[in-house]
């Protein structure tokens, strides 16, 4: 099982503050599964408006943080250099407990099918050990490299 810190998700996803939404990778069989941690601070700026005096993860973050961690397995079986993944479908989404300032995010992400220029995986998040939200998704796999 492969890991990442920071440096090296930096490396290999386009994303910079304040739109990356993982912050370690923590399992990866550099096959077809991943787990990335996302550890949600008030600083964020979202914060700001949703919702003032009760701040709540939004789900489009939360599952943007889907994507980028499913966008990490992509890059890492393209090898260096990684292929930039674009979003193509999200389906079945549900938000099934709240994510606030002080949770961590557990990512998790399977995929259920990988070709040279698509690629279906599920993605689940958990919050100590609760289900929080969850979706299956649907990337494009460009030829265009990540800029680190």
């Amino acid at each position: 099982m492969s890991t990442m810190d920071i440096q090296e998700i930096i490396k290999s996803l386009p994303h910079r503050y304040p739109f990356l939404l993982v912050d370690r990778i923590i399992e990866c069989d550099d096959q077809k599964r991943i787990v990335g941690i996302k550890n949600v601070t008030v600083n964020e700026p979202c914060f700001q408006g949703h919702f003032p005096g009760m701040p709540i993860m939004p789900g489009v973050l939360q599952l943007e943080a889907m994507a980028q961690t499913g966008g990490l397995l992509i890059n890492r079986l393209a090898g260096s250099g990684g292929r930039l993944p674009y979003f193509m479908a999200i389906d079945n989404a549900r938000f099934r407990r709240v994510i606030k300032p002080g949770d961590q995010m557990r990512i998790e992400i399977e995929f259920t099918t990988i070709k040279t220029r698509t690629a279906k995986f599920q993605g689940k998040i958990f919050v100590d050990g609760e289900l929080a939200s969850e979706a299956e998704m649907m990337c494009m796999i460009t030829d265009q490299k990540v800029q680190a």
